[in-house]
């Protein structure tokens, strides 16, 4: 078959525009912007609000987010680099927290894959998508400098979570050491003074892991022996095996999961918990309720998301240095059965 032969393409349906919503809804373009773009400084009833959203549903039509950035000197994109280390289910739960409630605040929540860069890298590599936000995960080790250069690049907010404060940015301190020291104290008031603790062995823990075990042999009282152990059912069982030669008598699993997986591990051996072993983790998931005996553990404290998100929001709006500084971690042991 000859190419003239062939029926023509249909072209593309055109993309609706602002202005068409405007039409279908009885609206000025200028109403149709405030709208879309939940501008503040401009009172709207809540009927026209209604039509124009309805109309740019029924058109399939979507702001275009880079002129919308152009209007406003300013992109609505928080930055959230994903982090480099496994994470549980409580920081987990905390960074969805956070996305629904910047999500529910008109902000765009873009997970930046960060896996191999570190410092002012990180930063140059955020910088380019002009985010107006950058909440920083502990272990990209950000600096002053890498800061400066998000700032420069539009950022009104830079908040770091992690063991130090970073000059320029908001800081949301992580006390992993006084986890440790908790879990510990709590082992030494139950009798118990040879005590282990876990050290995961998977990769980019050690941010957490390390200042844990500095915690645990920080309290008086405590002979502590760092027991390297991976989150797989073999690493479990071997270190359950030699456990009788260690002579330890109680245990702080690094959290709930290698808890869990270390205490039937124990228990599989002919341990006793806690006659034999005292068990506490941390995080205080539910599951580790549900076991028998129940885990004890040391709860840790976080600000909601919400919170967060405020933070953020307030940053952005104010365009100024907030002054405060949080305390993203306390810690309180809770006593259950495997202690």
């Amino acid at each position: 078959m000859s190419d003239s032969s062939k029926s023509p393409k249909s072209p593309p349906p055109p993309v609706p525009t602002s202005a068409d919503v405007a039409r279908l809804a009885g609206v000025s373009r200028a109403t149709v912007s405030y709208v879309l773009n939940n501008a503040e400084a401009v009172r709207i009833s809540e009927p026209t609000r209604r039509k124009v959203r309805e109309a740019a549903e029924e058109l399939g039509y979507v702001p275009h987010a880079a002129a919308r950035s152009l209007r406003a000197g300013r992109t609505r994109i928080v930055l959230l680099p994903t982090p480099n280390a496994p994470i549980g289910p409580l920081f987990s739960t905390f960074l969805n927290e956070l996305q629904w409630a910047l999500r529910r605040l008109d902000y765009t929540v873009v997970q930046y894959g960060s896996l191999g860069l570190g410092g002012d890298e990180a930063a140059r590599a955020w910088a380019e998508l002009r985010p107006v936000a950058v909440i920083s995960p502990g272990e990209v080790a950000l600096t002053a400098q890498g800061v400066a250069i998000l700032k420069r690049a539009g950022a009104r907010a830079v908040i770091t979570m992690g063991p130090d404060r970073v000059p320029g940015a908001h800081a949301l301190l992580m006390n992993h050491e006084e986890v440790g020291a908790r879990a510990a104290a709590h082992l030494v008031e139950r009798g118990r003074r040879r005590l282990g603790v876990i050290v995961p062995q998977e990769e980019g823990l050690e941010l957490f892991s390390a200042p844990r075990l500095a915690g645990a042999r920080s309290v008086a009282g405590a002979e502590v022996e760092a027991l390297p152990m991976a989150y797989t059912e073999e690493s479990a069982a071997a270190l359950a095996a030699r456990w009788r030669g260690l002579g330890l008598d109680g245990v702080y699993a690094y959290n709930d999961e290698y808890a869990m997986l270390l205490m039937r591990a124990l228990q599989d051996e002919g341990l006793r918990v806690p006659e034999d072993v005292a068990v506490i983790g941390a995080d205080d998931l539910l599951l580790g309720r549900l076991l028998r005996p129940r885990l004890s553990t040391v709860r840790i404290e976080m600000p909601t998301g919400g919170h967060l998100a405020s933070l953020v929001d307030r940053s952005v709006r104010e365009a100024a240095e907030v002054a405060e500084l949080y305390d993203l971690m306390g810690a309180v042991a809770v006593a259950r059965e495997s202690t």
